[in-house]
Formats: C-alpha cells, sequence, structure tokens
C-alpha cells in the first residue's frame, strides 16, 4: 500500500522538492548552531510544498499529517520550524498535547525558557519585520493576534476538559472561530480506538479528531518515533498522513547516533556495576586527554518494580563505599572484554594506579551525584536534572530507574547502561514486553553526544565507523551490560534489530584491506604525493561590496496599494466600482529615502544588525556606511509602481514596507553564497602517510562483502588485495582492467587507489567530499608530469541526489591545477561521475582529462 511519504520519495517528488526553497524567516528564527540538517530541512520542505502545492494523492482539508521521525532526530525543532512556517501563514493559535507531564515540562523549556541550552529559538524572533513572542496561553479566549500562542496539555487533561467543561478551560466552542494548529507528541498513544475497535466515540482519539474538524483551516500534526506498520488499521488510518519517515534505522545509517555495542559477561551484578564504572573512568579521561568536555552517565535498570530499584541504588552506594584498588584490580585480573583489556592499557600508559582509578571512581559517584527516577514524584522532583545531564553544572553520574525513562527523555551523554537482573520473558520465540521495553530504553541512550577534533568536522556525526582501532570509538558507542544467557541476547539482538538501531554483529564481518607488498615497494609508494585539501573557516575579510557575495546590483519593485476599491449596498443589488487609474512606476533610489526609516527597517531584520554585517562585510566600518556606500545599499532603487496620485504621495509607511521587501531579497540571495566553512589551498603529503593497511567492517550478505579479489589479486595497478566496493564501484574496476592497456602506452605508474575514506576534498561551500577512487598516472614522455584523477562511479538512482559532488568535479578539472613537488610535477583533475550504463560516456572524459 503506497503512503503519502512515497509519493515524496519518487524521482518526481524528489525533483520537486529540491525546487522549494526554506524561507528565512524559518531557519533565521530557530537558534543559532542548532544547525538544520538536512533530513530536517527536508521535513520543511515537504510541508511548504504540501501545503502550497496541488498534487497527485494531497490529503483533503483540514490536513491530518504525521511525521515518523527516530527518537533524538530533533522532532522538536521540526515543530518550532513548522509554527514559525505557519505563524507567517495567518496562524497564532497552537495546542500541543502529550500522554505525559513529564514530556509537557521539558517541551515547555524547549518553546519557552531562552536560559535553557535546549530552547529552540533565536533570542529574538522576527517574522516581516516584526517581533513575536511565544505566549503560554490557558484557554484560546486569552490569545492575542500578533504573537504565537501555545496551550500545553496532556491528552488526557484535554479529553477532560472537553468533555467535562468547568470555568477556565477549553470547550469544543474555542475551536469553532480559530483555526488552530494542534501538535501532538509520542502520538503512537492517540491510535487506541483504531487498533482495538475502531470506535471513535469517546476515545481520547475522538476527542483529537472531533476537535480538528471543528474547522476547515485546522491543522493537526502527529510526531512519533514508533509507529506500527504491521497493523493494517494503523496502515489504513495513516495511509495519506504520513508526510515524512525518517526512522531509527536511517538515524542510524546517516551516523546521526550512537553504535550499540552488548557486553556479555559471567560477572555477578556487582561485576557487571565495576565493570561500567571503569569504562566509564576511561570515557572520561580519555576525552580529556582529547581536550574534550565529557561527563559520561551510566543508566541502571531495574526490571520491573520501584522498590527493585531503589535497593540497587542502596546495593550501589555501598559498593562505592568499599571501592578500592583491590576491586579494580579483580576486575582487571578477569577481563575478557577487548575495550576493557584496552581501558586498562590505558591506565597503564598514563600512570593512573588502581588506587587512583578506585578514587577517582568514589569520587564521581558520591551520594549526591546519583539519583532515582521511578515515580511521579522523583520524576517531577529531579526533571531538570535529567533533561540536563549534559550541563557543565550538572553533576549526576548514575540514574536509577524502571520505566519512567522510556519515552520523552533527551540525553546525549549516557554511554552505559547496566541490566541489574537475569531473567527473560520471552516465550515461544516471541520477545518479551521487558525486553521490547530495553530495546526502547537503549534507543533513546543512542543519542549522539557531539564532538569534534578538528576546525569544519561534523561534530553531530559519528567519524570513527572505518577506524575500528581508534581509541577514540568508545565515544560513539553505548554498551549495554548483561549476563551472558545466549536466549536473552538473541531476543534483545532481534528487537534492536527491528527497531533499527543495531545491526547484528554476527551478520558483520571484519575484512582486511592491505596494501600489496609489490606496491609498498616502488618508488611511488615511497616518494610520491597525494594532493588534496582541507575544512577551514570561511574568511569574508576581502569582501567589500555586495558583488563580492554574489548579490546582483537589480533594483527592486515594489507595488504601491491602489486606495481604491468597490462598494455594494447591503440590501439592493448594486455596487458602486472605481475605474482602475493607469498604472505608473517612479524609481527612487535610497539615498532619498529618510535614513531614519531605512535604520528602522534594519533594525527589525536580525540579518542586518550591524555584528552580523560586519561578519559578512568587515570592511563595512558603520551602518551609516552601509546605507550610504554605492559598495553597499547606496547604490540601489526602488521602482515604485501604482497610480499617478500613489506616486505623488509615497508614505513612510511605503518606504518601509518596500526596503523591508528589498532587505529580505538582498538576505535571500547573499544567503545562496554564505557559508561557514570552505576548501583550504590544496596541501600535499607523501602516499605511505595516508594510504596503510586497515580494517573495515561490512555486513555478511551486502554486496560489499566480495572482495572482488579474482580481479584485483593480481593487478600490479590495484593497489590494495581487494575492492569491498558497492556493484557500480566493482563495475567501474572492471571497466578499468579491460581500458589498462591503451593507458598502460602513455603512461608508466599507474596506480588506482581505492579511497577508504583516508582523504576528503573541500568545496567552496565547504562540503566535504571523499571520492571513492584516486587514479595516478606518470606521462611516459616529455615533462615529469603525474596526473592525480578523482573518480566516483555512482548508481543511477543517487546521481541527481549528490549532483553537487559531479559539480565539484568538474571545477576541478576547469581549474586545471598543477603543483610542482621536487622534481615532479602534478597535475589534479577530476572526471563526471562513472556509471555503468553509460561507459562509453565515462572513457571518452577520463580520457580527455588525461589528455589522451
Amino acid at each position: 500500500m503506497s503512503l503519502l511519504h512515497d509519493t515524496f520519495n519518487n524521482p518526481f517528488g524528489k525533483k520537486e522538492i529540491a525546487r522549494v526553497s526554506l524561507p528565512n524567516y524559518v531557519s533565521d528564527n530557530l537558534k543559532p548552531g542548532y544547525g538544520q540538517r538536512p533530513y530536517q530541512i527536508e521535513a520543511f520542505k515537504r510541508f511548504v510544498y504540501l501545503y502550497n502545492e496541488d498534487f497527485e494523492g494531497k490529503p483533503p482539508k483540514p490536513f491530518h499529517l504525521l511525521y515518523n521521525m527516530a527518537t533524538g532526530s530533533g522532532k522538536t525543532l521540526v515543530m518550532a520550524g513548522l509554527m514559525l512556517y505557519l505563524y507567517e501563514k495567518g496562524y497564532r493559535n497552537f495546542l500541543f498535547f502529550v500522554n505525559s507531564n513529564n514530556i509537557i515540562k521539558k517541551t515547555k523549556d524547549n518553546f519557552l525558557n531562552s536560559q535553557t541550552s535546549k530552547y529552540l529559538f533565536s533570542d529574538k524572533i522576527v517574522v516581516d519585520g516584526r517581533e513575536v513572542y511565544i505566549k503560554e496561553i490557558d484557554t484560546f479566549e486569552s490569545a492575542d493576534d500578533k504573537n504565537i500562542n501555545i496551550k500545553f496539555t496532556t491528552i488526557q487533561q484535554l479529553h477532560i476538559d472537553l468533555n467535562n467543561t468547568k470555568e477556565n478551560s477549553v470547550t469544543y466552542e474555542d475551536f469553532e472561530d480559530k483555526k488552530i494548529v494542534l501538535i501532538a507528541d509520542e502520538a503512537h498513544h492517540l491510535n487506541s480506538a483504531t487498533k482495538s475497535n475502531g470506535v471513535l466515540f469517546g476515545s481520547w482519539e475522538g476527542t483529537v479528531l472531533e476537535i480538528l474538524n471543528q474547522n476547515f483551516e485546522n491543522i493537526l500534526l502527529e510526531f512519533t518515533a514508533t509507529l506500527d506498520y504491521g497493523s493494517k488499521e494503523i496502515t489504513n488510518k495513516y495511509q495519506d498522513k504520513v508526510i515524512y519517515k525518517y526512522d531509527l534505522a536511517q538515524f542510524r545509517t546517516d551516523k546521526y547516533s550512537k553504535e550499540i555495542n552488548l557486553v556479555r559477561s559471567l560477572y555477578d551484578e556487582k561485576g557487571r556495576i565495576m565493570q561500567a564504572l571503569i569504562l566509564n573512568l576511561y570515557r572520561q579521561e580519555l576525552a580529556t586527554a582529547n581536550n574534550i568536555n565529557l561527563k559520561p552517565v551510566i543508566l541502571f535498570k531495574a526490571k520491573k518494580t520501584i522498590k527493585e530499584s531503589e535497593q540497587n541504588k542502596i546495593n550501589f552506594h555501598e559498593l562505592i563505599d568499599e571501592m578500592s584498588a583491590s576491586l579494580v584490580d579483580k576486575i582487571r585480573d578477569t577481563a575478557t572484554v577487548t575495550v576493557l583489556q584496552k581501558a586498562f592499557l590505558f591506565f597503564d600508559v598514563k600512570n593512573i594506579s588502581s588506587t587512583e582509578m578506585a578514587n577517582r571512581i568514589k569520587s564521581n559517584f558520591k551520594f549526591e551525584n546519583c539519583i532515582s527516577a521511578n515515580n511521579d514524584v522523583e520524576a517531577e522532583k529531579n526533571q531538570l536534572l535529567l533533561n540536563s545531564l549534559e550541563e557543565e553544572n550538572n553533576p549526576i553520574r548514575a540514574v536509577f530507574a524502571v520505566q519512567k525513562l522510556n519515552e520523552g527523555w533527551d540525553v546525549l551523554n549516557l554511554f552505559d547502561i547496566v541490566r541489574l537482573y537475569e531473567t527473560r520473558d520471552g516465550k515461544d520465540g516471541k520477545i518479551g514486553s521487558t525486553t521490547l521495553s530495553e530495546a526502547q530504553l537503549i534507543g533513546r541512550g543512542a543519542r549522539y553526544f557531539p564532538f569534534a577534533l578538528e576546525t569544519g568536522q561534523d561534530k553531530f556525526t559519528r567519524k570513527y565507523d572505518d577506524d575500528v582501532t581508534n581509541d577514540l570509538k568508545i565515544l560513539e558507542e553505548l554498551y549495554y551490560h548483561t549476563k551472558e544467557d545466549s536466549r536473552y541476547i538473541s531476543e534483545l539482538k532481534k528487537a534492536l534489530v527491528e527497531s533499527g538501531v543495531y545491526e547484528d554483529e554476527d551478520r558483520l564481518e571484519t575484512k582486511q584491506l592491505t596494501l600489496k607488498e609489490d606496491f609498498k615497494q616502488t618508488h611511488f609508494y615511497k616518494n610520491g604525493m597525494v594532493v588534496f585539501n582541507k575544512k577551514k573557516e570561511k574568511s569574508y575579510d576581502n569582501v567589500k561590496s555586495f558583488a563580492d557575495l554574489g548579490v546582483s546590483r537589480k533594483n527592486y519593485k515594489y507595488q504601491l496599494s491602489s486606495g481604491f476599491g468597490k462598494m455594494t449596498s447591503a440590501f439592493f443589488e448594486m455596487e458602486v466600482q472605481y475605474e482602475a487609474e493607469v498604472q505608473h512606476s517612479k524609481d527612487i533610489k535610497l539615498s532619498a529615502i529618510p535614513k531614519h526609516v531605512i535604520r528602522y527597517a534594519l533594525s527589525q531584520n536580525p540579518f542586518f544588525y550591524f555584528d552580523s554585517l560586519e561578519r559578512y562585510f568587515p570592511n563595512v566600518g558603520s551602518l551609516s556606511n552601509f546605507i550610504d556606500s554605492t559598495d553597499y545599499l547606496g547604490s540601489l532603487e526602488i521602482i515604485f509602481s501604482g497610480s499617478g496620485t500613489r506616486l505623488s504621495d509615497i508614505t513612510n509607511s511605503d518606504y518601509l514596507l518596500s526596503i523591508q521587501g528589498l532587505l529580505q531579497t538582498i538576505e535571500m540571495e547573499m544567503k545562496l553564497n554564505l557559508t561557514e566553512f570552505e576548501g583550504s589551498n590544496y596541501i600535499k603529503e607523501y602516499v605511505h602517510k595516508i594510504f596503510k593497511d586497515k580494517e573495515i567492517r561490512v555486513s555478511k550478505d551486502n554486496e560489499r562483502a566480495n572482495g572482488q579479489e579474482e580481479l584485483v589479486a593480481n593487478k600490479p595497478w590495484y593497489v590494495y588485495n581487494a575492492n569491498y566496493g558497492t556493484s557500480e564501484e566493482k563495475a567501474f574496476v572492471s571497466m578499468f582492467s579491460r581500458r589498462f592497456e591503451s593507458l598502460n602506452k602513455k603512461f608508466d605508474n599507474i596506480f588506482l587507489i581505492r579511497n577508504e575514506r583516508e582523504i576528503k576534498i573541500i568545496d567552496k561551500l565547504g562540503r566535504a567530499f571523499e571520492p571513492d577512487f584516486i587514479l595516478f598516472c606518470k606521462q611516459k614522455e616529455g615533462e615529469e608530469l603525474t596526473y592525480q584523477v578523482f573518480i566516483e562511479p555512482k548508481g543511477a538512482h543517487l546521481v541527481a541526489h549528490d549532483k553537487w559532488k559531479e559539480d565539484f568535479l568538474k571545477e576541478i578539472r576547469e581549474e586545471e591545477y598543477t603543483i610542482k613537488i621536487h622534481t615532479d610535477k602534478y597535475k589534479i583533475t577530476g572526471v563526471p561521475f562513472y556509471n555503468n550504463a553509460d561507459e562509453t560516456k565515462f572513457k571518452g572524459n577520463l580520457e580527455s582529462a588525461l589528455e589522451m
């Protein structure tokens, strides 16, 4: 059965969404530094397209849509962006509801409390030149038409209020004459009626749909990470409603989550706790050694009862009180888990003794640094601490819980979950409810802790998937500590795989990618160079005008209001209409417009605040210069169109509106050319320092598991022992093998190197690209010229998505960059994508790049 989101996933849909521009008032008014991720921008664009365009399969009004987005993917940020968009479209009233008071409190902070780190908006929200405030309201009678008004409630309370009317509560009548945006978080809780008997009357689900249908312009936006596509009833309900599906599997594939490791051991509960404490200290010390500010947290999980969890906490504090070198050494002497052995080696190298380890653990996990979250009273009391575990001034290192944290808990620095029980409840091959809840909890803990070690590195994604020996990989992993029990582990793996947050390690295999010995003996390997660049912060030091940022010097057109209309009698079929006057145009330079009007217009747009102008125009000097100089606003004119009467009486209000429109146009054009980073000049490094033997992990049933050894093993030009690539990459290597003889006639030292994420090249917008292959060819005759060619095989289904990479390869080719290295000369070039379906075209491009 086709769902709404399939419409956007087909080639036509992707093409249409690519044309959608995200309005400035959305991106500008979300918190700086959050940096909307590509999938969040996609979420916004899909709604913008659906709201404005007609297409086959478009759902009817009132719109009822669902975002099925992974835990940790930033659903609340998407809510905030959609609120801004709908505000500009005339919506003022928003109703947020969820099934838990804890989530409401957290969401209020996100939307209302600008002092918290998780506040979602800019310090000042400006839409259409007017400052907008986010206001919490109790009823929509107290809402105003200038700001964003939000009522927060639980679905339970909303249901009670609407069906048991009392003073100062919402009623169905509140929704009749106002258009409302309803926002439902954890929306899977709304489907009980659909899943059971389909009877909506009297249910929470029925209450929400009745509100929605009070007004044709109402909108219901549901958000959940959990949608039961296996249920026929749910699938039927949401067939025309799921606007975006970005599940945990995709979230993990895109490297926005931690990887999950199941740490199974024969330790008892005390031993598992000690194991987690030592790894916690290892993470902390490793992060500190790399200038990463990290306070790792451990969650201790009880099975069913609060009493169990309370006893776990008592036992834990007793263990901390008796913490000693001998307890540490007991784990040291019995450790069989590789990462534990690596941890002890780290402590030995750093000269951190077992006694010092015990003292640091004791200090980190003192009584006041540990809290419980087992009932509503505790959850409310500890709400701020639980939702700010990443903050520097938050001392909490351990959390004890049963079930309270399975939903609505946002935590980035949880790295260990210790299962303090050993039973299982699966039966007849089915996964037990406890195991399912454990998988859900692990999914919440898998949120990635952001860090970056070099300028321009993406701090929000995993960096060491292909570098399995790197110590820092442990900062990208969540460990779930459990007793060795093959049946339980099998059930848990199945639950995790089905949730999409885990790839079964039994289905993965480690492949050895080794450089051939003959290649290692070549002069090229020992003395040859590879040329690439790095990401650096964008410098605007040389920007001295609009033109330097690609802003064209065109005049802005503004249509004056006519000042005329029509008059209709209330009692007779009579209408008096003024005859439209002839339209004229008049060009007015900004220098002729009152300065105070221009200054006021600038003050209403945060993009043109002076500190922002100085960032992009460091040579502007002053606001007056920005207004007067012909390099900036001083050269521009506004073309006013209107009747002769209106043109003779242009007011300051007209000037203000026209300048605001002009500034928005300039802002949009500038943003197309603005970037935080850019590519540096080319640098060089020895081939033998970049390309080395390494291990990679591939899925056993993936096409990459086949290394194409039968072709490449005996080819001197292919430098590695295997090609663990995609089918398209293997097809390219096969084609290259067939073409080798023609290349060999002109070139020596022909070497094709598979780039297993060893080097990146950075384009002018700071985007990183890791070409799959780098080809080196040295001319046999003439000057000592070596060609270095970047090559990227690409399946036809990915060509449109990665078009910027192909454009970048073409730019490299057009630049014809050459560099002198010792006595050799290197020419750096690239070719458009290789595609198996059009080999002939690629051959021509490659031969042209090599000047054959």
